[in-house]
């Protein structure tokens, strides 16, 4: 039997509080881990990060995509899936265009309604949709008022002497335009580019 006044008692409190103690701090942790969990992408088991759903307004994470759309997600606010970009994936209209890739395709339907864009890395060759980026070194060369699914297309070409690039095309430094063909690029006019 202890004694009263003893260390024993007052011991066997003190690990019952620093326990409670612990527990406390597991519990919130475990809590803002929930909380936090939508506005940061989690790692999968290798290491990699992996996509996640975010409410509508978040940021979205350099080099991610938006390639989903939830309009009753975040208690009717709306949601949006963010995954990292690759080549070939369809994102939703307004989702950033990741630099070094392009907009091959267009889907009306695509993202629940809200349409969808196709993204593949730009490569020399490749036709795009209209408003899509220009990669630095890349000129247009032809255009297709129909393609895109009826938004217009553009043929991205690597710059090199000799080209005829479609007007509103980009002049990459060292090179110089000096002559105009008015039928050129299905009507809408193309310059002679040479190297300056």
């Amino acid at each position: 039997m202890e004694e009263l006044g003893s260390p024993i008692p007052r011991t066997r409190r003190l690990a019952g509080a620093i326990s409670a103690l612990f527990t406390a701090v597991a519990l919130v942790a475990s809590v803002l881990t929930v909380l936090l969990g939508t506005s940061a992408a989690p790692a999968d088991a290798a290491g990699h990060r992996s996509g996640g759903w975010s409410c509508s307004g978040a940021p979205v994470p350099a080099g991610y995509v938006i390639t989903g759309y939830d309009r009753n997600g975040c208690q009717g606010r709306g949601s949006w899936f963010q995954q990292p970009v690759r080549d070939g994936i369809w994102t939703c209209s307004g989702s950033p265009i990741v630099p070094g890739y392009v907009i091959t395709n267009y889907n009306r339907n695509g993202c629940t309604g809200i349409g969808a864009w196709y993204h593949q890395l730009v490569r020399n060759g490749i036709w795009t949709c209209g408003g899509s980026p220009i990669v630095p070194g890349y000129v247009i060369t032809n255009y297709i008022r129909n393609g895109c699914n009826g938004i217009g297309a553009w043929y991205h070409q690597l710059v090199r002497n000799g080209l005829w690039t479609c007007s509103g095309s980009p002049i990459p430094p060292g090179y110089r335009s000096i002559s105009f063909n008015l039928n050129g690029c299905n009507g809408i006019g193309s310059w002679y580019m040479v190297r300056a």
